[in-house]
């Protein structure tokens, strides 16, 4: 896996600063220790970091094309590359390397634009034509690798794996989007395109862009999407030995590599689907890496080590301490800007494992979106046929009445909590949802933003992200919230928590559950194969029940959690109270101080649990000190 930068002069061609290309490139060290390189001409400026995993003699980039009129930077792998490769080779394209990266420039000369919608992989790259005065940048249709943009006053436009490597160049306008806050504090993070400055943006995943000299900028240009049309009706024997076949073909294509290659394996059905595959595939012992934590509710651990031991893996579990808060201001560092998602911490300490032994790992990540893993599917469901049984007209004011007179209960069992589902069924579709996936909903943050703030948005709220999305979506109440997901929680918050995190580590991580030939046949499954009764996933499970027992299949799915609550009524009481009180959030205007003592005390005294909320204002201080210091 790899870093890349850029600069190109969209107006003149003008000379690159090679200097501070160079210093742009390095920020980004880390996801490429094992070289570097640059190259300038007038008007373009282009720099790489490689992490070598194939070919590691040659594939050094910035890499040409056999007159050096098209040269690219590329961050991932292309995995369909050997039959692309031959392809182009019976075209008339001569190769000089074995590696993936001289397919896409060959491929741009054969196919130009639609070159990316033959790619079978995880991509960022940008490519230069001097012949054609165009400047290519692509990314993969998960958004599996990152690409950030920026169109400065002086008619250039920087770009990078990473917003730390546009931050190092000093024409970024370091103005805070206050559209993207609005966001972050809804979602936990600021779904693509945005990004917390105004001026920079991240290319979606599935979109290209393509500029040239002397041209206006023009829009970003989507080359793939989603569909969830049902096929043929099929049962779900016949179902679960397909999905069983793609998904070993899936596993069979990643495990390419010229260097150490492992596993995650949390003991949950996805990873642990993954190392079935490995292992039936692998003459070896495969690598497998798994964290443990002390507490009990929290540790899979030991559903990992049966795996591991049904299938011979060279297993390595390291307890992680539960109060790791030391790294609150590493992962400030490490996401450039505001990332709510407490999981990032034993992310990065799974990554950190594995990269003693490997330095690819496969993980499970896009079976829950692609499935029909979270509960979230099976209450928006539930809640969606209440909808249809009851007009608008009564169940709005109906229901938004138990939601205002029922009392918060944090601290009851779940079964009692039901303000949050009245308050979802007095919404629509997108709204109810909305209010599912929020971690902080309208009414909290209506009370933590200043008068100020709220003049600043304009009107503009968090759930229209969703409702950009919504025009697109199937109309199946199941299918519709996994698209939401998809284009929003998939690529803003997991896939950029895994990027950040095994880069950090210069650990390259590979997505089967998420090869878009798979995804595209999953969506088309019909929706009562993925979700029957309250079984999520039934059809994969049904399909795994001859390879893993029953107590990793059937129980309930428990994920990365850390104890926020406990921390901050404990050992990061002060800081927390520094933090969330302290001149850093109070100087941004954004802030109502007198709700953010207030949340302080409240959770402090056991009150309430304001935990989600401290958390992310946690983050966006350690954001805030990090960039604006």
């Amino acid at each position: 896996m790899c870093g890349l930068v850029g600069i190109f002069d969209m107006r003149e061609q003008r000379e690159i600063n090679a200097s501070l290309l160079a210093r742009m490139n390095e920020t980004q060290l880390h996801r490429g220790p094992d070289e570097g390189g640059i190259h300038t001409e007038p008007g373009v400026g282009l720099g790489h970091r490689r992490l070598s995993i194939i070919d590691l003699s040659s594939g050094q980039q910035p890499l040409f094309n056999e007159d050096g009129s098209v040269v690219v930077v590329y961050n991932g792998e292309i995995y369909n590359f050997p039959e692309l490769a031959e392809e182009l080779s019976h075209c008339g394209h001569v190769f000089r390397t074995r590696c993936d990266t001289e397919v896409i420039v060959h491929a741009w000369e054969e196919w130009g634009e639609t070159c990316v919608e033959r790619f079978r992989g995880m991509f960022a790259f940008t490519l230069w034509d001097r012949n054609q005065r165009a400047l290519f940048m692509a990314r993969d249709r998960l958004g599996i690798k990152p690409l950030y943009y920026a169109e400065l006053a002086d008619g250039q436009l920087i770009f990078a794996s990473e917003l730390k490597g546009l931050l190092a160049h000093p024409g970024l306008q370091r103005e805070i989007d206050p559209r993207a806050v609005e966001d972050y504090f809804a979602y936990g993070y600021v779904p693509d395109p945005k990004t917390i400055l105004r001026q920079a943006r991240k290319l979606p995943p599935g979109y290209t862009l393509t500029i040239r000299h002397g041209q206006a900028m023009p829009s970003p240009r989507q080359y793939w999407d989603v569909c969830f049309d049902s096929r043929s009706p099929m049962d779900e024997d016949e179902a679960g030995k397909e999905l069983m076949a793609r998904l070993k073909e899936a596993v069979d294509i990643r495990l390419i590599a010229e260097v150490p290659l492992g596993a995650f394996l949390s003991g949950g059905v996805d990873s642990s689907a993954v190392v079935t595959m490995m292992a039936e595939l692998s003459d070896k012992a495969v690598n497998t890496c798994s964290i443990s934590f002390g507490d009990p509710k929290f540790n899979e651990a030991r559903y990992a080590a049966q795996v591991a031991e049904r299938y011979h893996t060279d297993h390595q579990v390291e307890e992680v301490n539960p109060d790791d808060f030391d790294l609150i201001d590493k992962l400030a560092n490490l996401y450039d800007e505001p990332f709510a998602d407490s999981s990032a911490m034993p992310t990065y300490r799974v990554c950190q494992l594995a990269r003693k032994r490997v330095t690819v790992a496969l993980s499970g990540d896009g079976g829950d979106e692609n499935l029909t893993g979270y509960r979230r599917y099976r209450w928006h469901q539930n809640e969606e046929r209440l909808r249809k049984l009851l007009p608008s007209a009564i169940r709005q004011p109906l229901f938004g009445l138990l939601g205002r007179l029922y009392p918060k209960a944090d601290w009851a069992p779940k079964v009692l909590r039901a303000k949050s589902t009245f308050e979802a069924l007095a919404r629509d579709s997108v709204g109810g949802y909305f209010h599912s996936v929020s971690q902080m909903g309208d009414p909290l943050r209506d009370r933590l933003f200043s008068q100020q703030f709220r003049r600043q948005l304009q009107g503009y709220r968090a759930i229209n992200v969703l409702h950009e999305h919504a025009r697109n979506a199937p109309e199946h109440p199941l299918s519709f919230v996994q698209y939401l997901d998809i284009k929003t929680w998939l690529a803003g918050d997991i896939l950029t928590k895994v990027d950040r995190a095994s880069m950090a580590h210069s650990l390259e991580v590979r997505v089967p559950l998420l090869d878009h030939k798979l995804v595209e046949w999953m969506a088309g499954l019909p929706p009562e194969l993925k979700l029957k009764g309250s079984e999520g996933k039934a059809v994969f499970k049904k399909a795994l029940e001859p390879h893993l027992p029953n107590d990793i299949l059937y129980r309930p799915k428990m994920g990365f959690s850390m104890p926020l609550a406990s921390w901050f009524r404990g050992p990061l009481r002060e800081r927390v109270r520094e933090a969330v009180l302290g001149s850093a959030l109070a100087d941004t205007g954004y802030f109502d101080s007198k709700f953010l003592k207030e949340m302080v005390d409240q959770h402090q005294s056991g009150r309430r649990d304001y935990s989600v909320p401290l958390w992310s204002l946690l983050m966006f201080e350690a954001f805030l000190r990090r960039s604006f210091a």
